[in-house]
Formats: structure tokens, sequence, C-alpha cells
């Protein structure tokens, strides 16, 4: 097998190789995953350009912050698969591969003679994963489609924001990171089916539907009423008081939904009169009179400080907390106690600060190895383990099919060549 363990041995997916075939966000954000868990990953960038990202800034010595970060525990293998060459070097790390991850536009792959169909001969055990903004077929799926556009299509932008505000998207590209860890989830689903048949499969991915899962709270009310979800601000889609309320420096998050956590916020805030009150006695009815209620939780927040009222209700038990900006987060006492920050290792740059993996397993903890690759600099090795000899490779070389490492970091105004990604 092409792929190597962990340095401890101990990673859960140590000893699966992944190729990506990917750009931006989707795959790339995938096989962070699987390289976190353990999984050899093999990133096929264009030579001379490389991921897109890597021309993202800002930039520190010329490479790429976002880059080093979204790219982490991962080798780059520079191959133009627009040669035959490159193609056919593909080919044969793909029929020593586990799995392989793309991105680019349905179709794209199929040009190339590196779709499913063409690999799955050489490569019955392939898990082959293909994310997309629509779907590989269906009648959007030729168009392109990057993650506002599935926001928007997919009816999150509809819920977001507030009562007549602009159109809004959620912050961050939630489409495209909730696809790739679909992806990721379909593709460690795959292997262990592979586990039981011995045969790889298709995995189709869209951004589009990875939204409209989101959908839970608005297809309960939509199915069963035909009501349509609006946006809410803050507030929650049948429960209250679940939201932001006004304090006297800004606003606290808090969800007093249940008998108990009401109650105490009532008392926290002497309010016990609501508690009397009809129109609130469940939090299903508290949303039926949600203005009402949160304008007279509100009368008595404003003259709280965020800190006091955080304070009060987390001393009663009532869920609530502030709502903190990056930087805030970034250097959040609970998450550095917990050691969620972690650095990683650059040849360039030194430590590269990384956000942590979600996934924490008491036996077989999440890698953390390297910052995102310089370009090129895994190919020679990676062609090696296929069958390459020095010669060939430095052949490949030669004749632009491949890159063997990057001298200086892609010029940021320069463009990749590759089919545009979902």
């Amino acid at each position: 097998m092409l792929g190597s363990e962990s340095s401890d041995g101990t990673a859960p997916l140590a000893g699966v190789t992944v190729l990506e075939v990917g750009a931006f966000m989707a795959a790339p954000f995938a096989t962070m995953q699987l390289a976190d868990l353990g999984a050899t990953v093999l990133k096929i960038e264009v030579p001379g350009a490389g991921d897109p990202v890597r021309t993202t800034g800002p930039f520190l010595d010329g490479h790429s912050s976002p880059f080093a970060r979204l790219n982490r525990n991962k080798r780059s293998v520079a191959l133009d698969l627009k040669s035959e060459d490159g193609r056919e070097a593909l080919r044969r790390l793909a029929a020593e591969a586990d799995v392989l991850v793309e991105n680019l536009r349905p179709g794209a792959m199929r040009k190339l003679g590196l779709d499913y169909e063409s690999l799955r001969e050489a490569a019955p055990r392939l898990v082959y994963a293909s994310a997309s903004g629509w779907g590989q077929d269906g009648p959007l799926a030729n168009l392109p489609g990057l993650d506002i556009m599935a926001q928007a299509r997919g009816g999150l932008m509809s819920i977001t924001g507030t009562p007549d505000g602009e159109p809004t998207k959620i912050g961050v590209p939630i489409c495209d990171l909730v696809c790739a860890l679909y992806v990721a989830l379909a593709v460690t689903a795959a292997l262990r089916e592979r586990d039981r048949t011995g045969q790889g499969q298709h995995v189709d991915v869209s951004l589009l539907e990875a939204g409209v899962s989101f959908a839970v709270w608005e297809a309960g009310k939509y199915f069963a009423t035909g009501e349509v979800g609006h946006p809410l601000g803050s507030a929650h889609q049948t429960s209250a008081p679940y939201q932001a309320v006004r304090t006297a420096d800004g606003h606290v998050t808090l969800g007093a939904v249940t008998p108990k956590t009401w109650s105490g916020m009532c008392d926290v805030l002497g309010l016990g009169a609501l508690q009397a009150d009809e129109r609130y006695a469940d939090a299903s009815r508290r949303h039926a009179h949600r203005e009402a209620l949160i304008a007279q939780i509100e009368d008595v927040t404003r003259g709280w400080t965020s800190a006091d009222l955080v304070r009060a209700l987390d001393d009663a038990g009532v869920p609530c907390a502030p709502i903190a900006d990056y930087g805030q987060v970034f250097t959040d006492e609970h998450l550095n106690q917990r050691e969620y920050f972690w650095d990683a290792d650059h040849p360039v740059l030194g430590p590269v600060r990384q956000l942590g993996s979600p996934m924490r397993f008491s036996r077989t903890p999440a890698v953390r190895d390297a910052a995102g690759p310089l370009l090129g600099e895994g190919t020679a090795d990676a062609l090696r383990a296929v069958g390459y000899s020095d010669g060939e490779i430095h052949a490949l070389a030669a004749q632009g099919a491949a890159a063997l490492g990057e001298a200086t970091p892609p010029d940021p105004s320069g463009t990749s060549e590759r089919e545009d990604p979902a």
C-alpha cells in the first residue's frame, strides 16, 4: 500500500492513502479531516501554480496563511493533468491509493479520462468522492456552483439575517464546509463497506444538498403546515426565549426553553410574574408571543452589563454566552486549556498556528504534523512509491508533466489552469 502510518502509528486512518484533486475549499477541507485522522493525503496540484488558495492572502514571506492551515498534514504532488504523462502518473497513483477526492466541475475529470468509471477497472477498491455545487447529474449539474449560490438556492439565505433586512449569507462558507464534512464521513463509511465487500464505489456530494440538509426545523414546519421560514435574527424557529438580548454594553445569548431554565431566568431577572402568564406557559407559546416577551426581558437586561448577566445566569444554570469576536475566540482560555490550538511546522514560516480538530479520541488522537506543504515537495517520493525510477521522474519534470519542488512561492497574481472547482 502506498500510504504510511502516522508518526506514532495510532491514528484511526493510518495506512490509508488519499489523492486530492481539489482547489479552494470543499475537497481540501474534506481531505484535511482525513489527514487529521492519519490518512496519507497526496494533494495533486498544477505545476507552477498549485491550488489557487496559494495565491490567497494574507501572505507571510510570500506564502499564503490560509493555505498553510487548510492543507496541513498533506504532501504536495505537482502533476500536469492536461498532459498524457501527468494523467498516467495519476492513474498509477490511483491504482495504489484507497481514496480519490475531487471537486472539479462535473465532467472535468471525465474529459481527462480520470473519472470513476475510467479508473475503477485498474483500481476496483478505490473510493472515489466527488464534491460539486449541484451534484453530478440533474438540470443544474453543469453550472458553476460556489458557496453563496448554494446558500441562496438552498434556502439558507432566506432565513438568515433580520426581518426585512438585506439578503445575508452565513458568515463562513457553510455549504462548502459541510459538503466537505459529508465527503469525509461518506469516505470513511465507504472504506468500512469496502472492508466487507472488497469493492470501492463513487460518492457524490453537493453543496446544495449539504446546505438543504440543515433545514430540520424548516422542514418540520413546511411538511406539517405549509409554513415557509423567514429571517428571525438570532431567534429560534420554534422556541423562546432563545436568542440574543440587549444588555447595557452589548448583547448576551440565552436559551431558557425548559421549565427549569425558564424558571431560573425569571428568578435571576426578577420576572417571576411572567411564570404565571398563560402566554408564556411553555416554550412554544412563548415563541408565539416572542416580541412581547423579549421586550419585557430586555427592559431588565438593559440594566445589566454582559459580564454580570452571564455570571448570574451561569450560577443559576441557565444556558447563556457572550458574543465573542474571533480575536477573543482565538485567545479563549477554555480553548487554550483544552489545547485546541496547536503549532504546525513549516519549512519557511516556522511554527504556524492551527485550529484543532474537534474530534477527540481517547486512544487514537488526531494527527498534529506539518503545515500546508510547499508546491511539489512530495512529487518524487509519491512517484517512486508507484514504481517510477529517478530518471523517469526527472524526465517528467523536464517536460513539464510534473514538478519536484517549489523554489519560490506562486505569484499571487497568477491563476491556475485547473477547471473551476465547486
